[in-house]
């Protein structure tokens, strides 16, 4: 089978960029035809942070990070999806458009240049933007996407997709060790807004991204995590080497440089913290109160407790006025516009990629599996301790509202019931809600597949009780999925079930419980 794959990878790896003479059209004799390879990268690594924050809005509802009150239960806090609509898919549009026919030719003109610093880049960016849409919709499309002379086109099988990303990180990590040729970090600082030109530390991503898709194998016979702890190791050190973007926010005619989930941009003022993610950090799942609690989630709106909505309930429920959860800016109703926010709810916050506290549960995760609980619970502590630094920065990052967590405060938390004090007492419940906390509000798409690999109710074996303890599907699950969970949302609309429905149809895709049917790398 690997062979097999290997051979169409290599037509992946080749697939020509269209015919020159495809867009003559539009060329203009007073203006340069072509860009260097640089000054592509930019807007495709924006969209690369950016683009999972408007998926987030959707799959943050599925995971209950958050919900939005209103007058109706919505369709994605019943696990269902909205008909004829886009939402959901801003991260198909942006692989196959934002990125597409511009990444292959950045790609295209970096080898040809030998840039292999700039060309590494780009096939990590190609690798990301496959694992995130396979991960979001199972299928994709992946052999013919960039064919010029099509219509319609054939998805790809997951399976394909996995190991497509697979081999491309590979490669990208060879090309981003080479030295000869026109490498030039300056060059490539141009537009590298992440790590300014530096390749070590695209190195070390392009190693997380791997170990996140060797780590979602754990279902399946062929998991192998002692593979995932070597992965994890040749990535971050420390949260130094956190893949973050910036927003600056100059840009106020159209706010391109916001933050999205910062107040300004506008986009989720009226979401709210859920009952879920509070019990985790209030003492109620754990029996300690988490110090990050009060600077990431929203206090009442009088100022007094943390609360959380039920997406089972219409609008706010029971809980009157005084004790609705204000915005994630820290303000009643709508208020905060111009105002500092809270944690990466701010309209200059970093927002992440990946983090070192993210990897540090990875390895917890793949060292508990293998029985190893020693390593497992020294990165389990690396990861709960980190997040907290990871925490303290981004209320530093505009210079925002809430205090920092004090040494002290951070000392008696990690000495608390709520954090597993001995390898032998760790448990796969603190390890996943651990990292589920570190994930909330921005790694939606990994939080998402952590949450399917355990089945959204799987048992700890330990303890008997709930590996994501309390959570439990909406009560009153969208129509369409037939008294089903949702495993995956289905691909965008404007562009599949519109103009590709021959290829939906071979992939069951027109079903109306499509976004039920379990993922691949999810089955055993």
């Amino acid at each position: 089978m690997k062979k097999r794959f290997a051979v169409l990878l290599a037509g992946l790896l080749c697939l020509p960029v269209g015919c020159q003479n495809y867009l003559d059209v539009n060329t203009n004799p007073n203006a340069p035809q072509t860009a260097a390879a640089n000054l592509y990268l930019a807007p495709m690594l924006h969209w690369m942070v950016t683009a999972p924050q408007y998926d987030g809005r959707f799959v943050g509802r599925y995971t209950q990070q958050w919900t939005v009150p209103g007058t109706v239960l919505s369709t994605w806090d019943r696990m269902g999806y909205d008909p004829s609509s886009d939402n959901g898919a801003e991260q198909w549009r942006d692989v196959y458009w934002s990125l597409g026919q511009n990444l292959a030719d950045m790609n295209a003109k970096a080898e040809a240049e030998q840039r292999w610093d700039v060309l590494g880049v780009g096939q990590v960016l190609k690798a990301w933007g496959w694992q995130a849409i396979t991960d979001l919709h199972g299928e994709i499309i992946i052999k013919q996407s960039l064919d010029p002379t099509r219509t319609t086109f054939d998805y790809d099988t997951q399976e394909y997709a996995y190991f497509a990303v697979d081999s491309l990180l590979k490669v990208a990590i060879t090309n981003l060790a080479r030295t000869d040729g026109a490498v030039d970090p300056v060059f490539l600082a141009k537009g590298d807004k992440i790590y300014n030109g530096n390749r070590a530390k695209w190195t070390k991503l392009a190693y997380g991204l791997l170990a996140l898709n060797h780590n979602h194998y754990s279902n399946k016979s062929t998991y192998n995590p002692a593979d995932v702890i070597a992965l994890v190791d040749k990535s971050f050190a420390s949260n130094a080497d956190d893949a973050l973007m910036q927003y600056p926010a100059t840009s106020a005619a159209d706010l391109a440089d916001y933050n999205f989930i910062g107040r300004t941009r506008n986009n989720v003022t009226t979401y709210r913290q859920t009952q879920f993610v509070v019990k985790l950090m209030d003492g109620t799942d754990f029996g300690a109160v988490d110090p990050r609690m009060s600077r990431m989630l929203a206090i009442d709106s009088a100022g007094v407790k943390y609360t959380g909505l039920d997406p089972n309930v219409i609008g706010f429920g029971a809980l009157a006025a005084p004790q609705q959860p204000r915005n994630f800016f820290g303000y009643v109703g709508t208020g905060g516009l111009a105002q500092p926010g809270r944690y990466l709810f701010d309209d200059k916050a970093r927002i992440p990629v990946m983090t070192y506290s993210q990897l540090q549960f990875v390895k917890a995760e793949a060292a508990y599996r293998m029985g190893d609980k020693p390593t497992a619970f020294t990165a389990y502590r690396n990861g709960v301790s980190s997040h907290i630094d990871f925490v303290n920065a981004r209320n530093l990052d505009n210079n925002q509202s809430p205090s920092q967590i004090s040494a002290a405060e951070k000392a008696a938390y990690l000495a608390s019931s709520a954090v597993s004090q001995t390898p032998a007492t760790l448990t796969l419940t603190q390890i996943m809600s651990q990292k589920y906390i570190a994930q909330w509000a921005w790694g939606h798409n990994e939080l998402w597949m952590d949450m399917r690999r355990y089945h959204y109710t799987d048992l700890d074996p330990a303890s008997g009780t709930q590996v994501y303890p309390n959570f439990a599907p909406p009560t009153n699950l969208y129509p369409d999925n037939g008294g089903k969970v949702v495993q995956r949302i289905r691909p965008r609309y404007n562009s599949e079930y519109v103009w590709n429905v021959p290829g939906l149809t071979a992939i069951g895709g027109l079903a109306l419980d499509y976004h039920t049917k379990p993922m691949w790398i999810t089955l055993p």
